[in-house]
């Protein structure tokens, strides 16, 4: 009798461990199932990187203004990096960086990327703005009142004057620099200007990173720089503008790099930059708008770009 008790006892005892064990993988499957919803669906919300590289010109608005406004609109993530257009195209061709999206301040520079002999890397590109260069000036320099008095070429001559500009060999500012000085020699009939301002091509006391130039200037480092209008501007740095027969200026591109690691983010980031929110962002930034000009093959370019060039932006 107390044997029988006993084995009922054991087989009930059995039961009730057989159910908790039921319970508990019920429970870790649901527990793991949530889990897994939570983390698919932070996942659909962390969105795509998207990886672009751009002129060092336009560094206050791609990281200020246009980069945010994509990550709202699109649920993407703009990941910037900015250098000197001609040593970010480089760099693409030589695949030491990879890069979904490439602006650059020269078509020059994209056309080094195109075509088997270039590597191929871009197919096709997008003119859409432009932006003359301009003297930039710290206002707090003391040369600051000579601007308003004296031509800009005698106060760049001045004794003292720290001016900063981009290297030619990688920037097409910096090229473009020399350009300036070499016009203004003839147009103002003065021999040796640019020896006199310049100094040596590559003087290592004026050539400084793109990127960095905006920030020396509004840091006091230096008196004056040569930038695009769009750089002033957004950063609020009084400037002197050329002649228009003299002045060199910025066209700006975009291209989608061949074999992007993430094209689908790609290609929205340069709809949204072409686009009306982008191009407002473009505006209010200084960059005088372009009808979007394709170079190369417009049937290289994604569907969803030829739709937007087809019915889009016009100015």
């Amino acid at each position: 009798m107390f044997e029988r008790a006993r084995n009922s006892q054991a087989t009930l005892s059995g039961q009730q461990a057989h159910r908790t064990s039921g319970h508990l993988r019920r429970a870790l499957c649901t527990a793991a199932a949530v889990l897994l919803t939570g983390l698919l669906a932070a996942t659909a919300r962390a969105g795509t990187d998207v990886s672009v590289l751009y002129a060092g010109s336009l560094v206050n608005l791609m990281e200020r203004a246009v980069g945010p406004a994509f990550d709202r609109a699109s649920g993407d993530h703009f990941r910037g990096f900015a250098g000197g257009s001609q040593l970010l195209a480089n760099e693409i061709r030589a695949h030491l960086r990879r890069a979904d999206v490439f602006l650059s301040a020269a078509p020059a520079v994209n056309a080094r990327l195109m075509g088997k002999r270039h590597g191929n890397r871009i197919e096709a590109y997008i003119t859409f703005a432009r932006s003359p260069l301009v003297i930039g000036y710290n206002p707090h320099s003391r040369f600051a009142p000579l601007w308003r008095s004296h031509p800009w070429y005698l106060v760049l001559q001045r004794p003292g004057m720290r001016l900063g500009r981009t290297d030619p060999k990688l920037d097409p500012k910096g090229a473009q620099t020399l350009e300036l000085m070499r016009r203004a020699a003839a147009y103002y009939h003065l021999p040796g200007l640019a020896r006199r301002i310049l100094g040596r091509r590559e003087n290592p006391a004026q050539v400084l990173p793109e990127e960095t130039l905006v920030g020396r200037l509004q840091s006091g480092q230096l008196d004056a720089g040569f930038f695009y209008s769009t750089e002033t501007d957004a950063a609020h740095i009084p400037s002197v503008r050329l002649p228009p027969a003299i002045t060199p200026e910025a066209l700006y591109t975009i291209a989608l790099v061949r074999h992007a690691p993430h094209p689908r983010a790609a290609v929205a980031f340069i709809a949204f930059l072409l686009g009306p929110e982008g191009r407002a962002l473009l505006r209010s930034h200084g960059l005088i708008l372009l009808r979007p000009l394709v170079s190369g093959d417009v049937r290289d370019l994604p569907a969803q770009l030829r739709r937007l060039l087809a019915s889009g932006p016009r100015t």
